[in-house]
């Protein structure tokens, strides 16, 4: 490996050849500041604060897309490039409405922290903030354009991440703005309500659309019976709000926390997800060995990528399994099956999800297979940062609260349920299930590792009685365009399929950074983040859905058995293909 020598603010620092000025400069624990630039992203030098100057030349660069050159002598602070930096900021605040209190990422947004870091207390610029309208069309997330800095991340991550291509940049100079190409609404727009431009903005300029305070006044209804569920992506991120370490695993905390909220039960996601299984695994198996449907499954729990497919690849329809996302499989037998055991009528239940997910709160209502109990399945959903802000709101301490334990009926679960939360998991969730309806047995070793990890697209050979399955596991919406060509080129040859079973998410690292997620995600944190699953899964009780005495017991007592009628009417859905752009 080629490595450079260069002096950065007197001290000496090597690095690999092509290593920025931004990076090779934290190797000596120098920050130089920036707003435009993200780990997840290419560099686009768009707001100008990360400037440097060459101190052989003078010359001024911009330290995010500049590689660190041999023998380069730079300086990362003088006052004159501070007064540049500051000066800077200075501009983005003038156009910036004074809203802090009462914005969604008041003393967690990054251009607040900057004025802050650079003292800037009032500026003499005249305020020039635009009277442009707040858009919370698709009731997934809202768009601000008046907070814009005009950093481009979230068209970086719209386009080129996602490939969804719903945001661009409108009009020139000081009157430049995001918005949906045509200057229509997000609702639309080609938006799949994913929420990772939202996860990338530095500012309050998008955000989750806020549902908490619709929580509050349903849990103050004294005729209503609240019942609540969190998904296993949020468990292990919570904590982030509250100083715990990233991954640390807050599940028991969590169930406590709900009911001091005012919640009458509280159940799981996970046992949803291992109920998921149960069904999606018997789907593959009836396609692997009997041949009744077409190959490859593809899986349905992520409701952007959903989204995205009855709009962009709606010819794979047929591919899709009809498993609802666990979410709402919990929500259907919350107004069922619990209604029915502990007599409630299922009017007065109020279903709310904990989500890491700004589409969850789309899907809640994408059609009426959402109301297959008779009801609206899920209520409202929200994201895992309405649920710090409410647990905040709530004064409850985090730290110190007792742990407690899920109402079991729809709460207990296996780790297979919990790895969902992250990407590869369903795949590993439904392998393990999978082995067991084919062999009889369950697998030797329930860790089918080669769906683990970040690689945008990651292929595995599973043998399974002496029949190799063949699989694919892709996330971030960007890396599916590849999957499925090869699945359509194989097709048009009629071909034997390159894969049999595959798994897609649509955020990066699966669920665990979804676009509800805490703040500040990237690669690093994602894995710490997974890795919290991880550690559950192998610690469970079960490690297998199908060993969940509670899932064999709701099959027993009330939907009679995998695939059976009444588990389609509750617990599947169906697909059509949707325009592109809604009228």
């Amino acid at each position: 490996m080629t490595t450079v020598k260069a002096i950065i603010n007197g001290l000496p620092v090597e690095v690999p050849e092509g290593t920025t000025i931004l990076e090779a400069a934290k190797q000596v624990s120098v920050k130089i500041p920036a707003l435009c630039k993200h780990p997840d992203l290419h560099p686009t030098a768009a707001c100008g604060i990360c400037i440097v100057r060459i101190k052989a030349t003078g010359r001024t660069l911009r330290a995010c897309c500049t590689p660190l050159e041999h023998g380069m002598e730079v300086i990362t602070h003088d006052p004159e490039i501070v007064a540049v930096r500051r000066g800077i900021v200075e501009l983005m605040m003038s156009k910036h409405p004074n809203e802090c209190l009462t914005c969604a990422r008041n003393q967690n947004c990054e251009l607040q922290t900057m004025c802050a870091d650079f003292n800037i207390e009032k500026s003499d610029l005249d305020s020039i903030v635009p009277d442009l309208p707040l858009d919370e069309s698709t009731k997934a997330v809202s768009l601000d354009p008046r907070k814009c800095i005009s950093c481009g991340r979230c068209i970086q991550v719209c386009q080129e991440m996602q490939n969804v291509w719903a945001l661009c940049f409108m009009e020139r100079g000081i009157e430049t703005r995001i918005a949906p190409a045509g200057d229509i609404s997000l609702a639309e727009s080609p938006c799949v309500k994913c929420g990772q431009c939202s996860a990338h903005c530095p500012t309050g300029a998008i955000t989750e659309y806020d549902e908490a305070p619709t929580v509050w006044q349903k849990l103050m209804d004294p005729e209503l019976h609240c019942v609540v569920q969190i998904a296993p992506a949020v468990r292990v991120a919570i904590g982030e709000a509250f100083g715990f370490p990233v991954g640390t695993n807050l599940t028991g905390k969590l169930y406590a926390a709900l009911r001091r909220m005012g919640f009458k039960a509280v159940f799981d996601t996970n046992f949803g997800a291992d109920l998921t299984i149960l069904e999606e695994a018997h789907e593959f198996v009836e396609r692997f060995a009997h041949g009744k449907s077409e190959l490859p499954l593809i899986t349905s729990c992520c409701p952007a990528w959903v989204d995205f497919m009855e709009k962009y690849h709606a010819d794979m329809i047929p591919h899709f399994s009809t498993c609802k996302s666990p979410h709402e499989m919990v929500g259907a037998l919350a107004k069922t099956y619990y209604a029915q055991q502990a007599k409630i009528d299922p009017q007065r239940i109020f279903m709310v999800s904990i989500m890491p997910c700004t589409a969850k709160k789309f899907e809640i209502q994408r059609s009426e297979d959402m109301r297959s109990s008779g009801y609206q399945d899920v209520d409202v959903s929200i994201t895992t940062r309405e649920l710090a802000r409410m647990i905040k709101q709530a004064g409850i301490d985090l730290r110190s609260i007792p742990e407690e334990q899920p109402d079991h009926m729809l709460g207990a679960y296996s780790g297979a349920g919990t790895i969902f939360g992250t990407t590869g998991g369903v795949m590993e969730a439904a392998l393990r299930t999978a082995y067991k309806l084919v062999t009889g047995a369950n697998p030797p070793r329930p860790d089918f590792t080669v769906t683990r990890g970040l690689k945008g697209v990651k292929e595995g050979r599973i043998e399974i009685a002496g029949k190799e399955v063949r699989i694919a596991v892709a996330h971030g919406l960007g890396n599916v365009e590849s999957v499925l060509e090869r699945v359509r080129a194989a097709k048009q040859k009629g071909e034997t399929p390159p894969w049999h079973f595959i798994e897609v998410m649509a955020c990066p690292g699966g669920c665990v950074g979804g676009g509800g997620q805490p703040y500040g995600a990237t690669d690093e944190l994602r894995v710490k983040r997974a890795q919290g699953l991880y550690q559950e899964d192998t610690a469970g009780l079960w490690r297998c859905s199908h060993d969940n005495p509670y899932i064999q017991k709701v099959y027993a007592d009330f939907l009679g058995h995998p695939l059976s009628e009444k588990a389609h009417h509750l617990l599947h859905t169906h697909y059509i293909p949707r325009p592109v752009y809604q009228r």
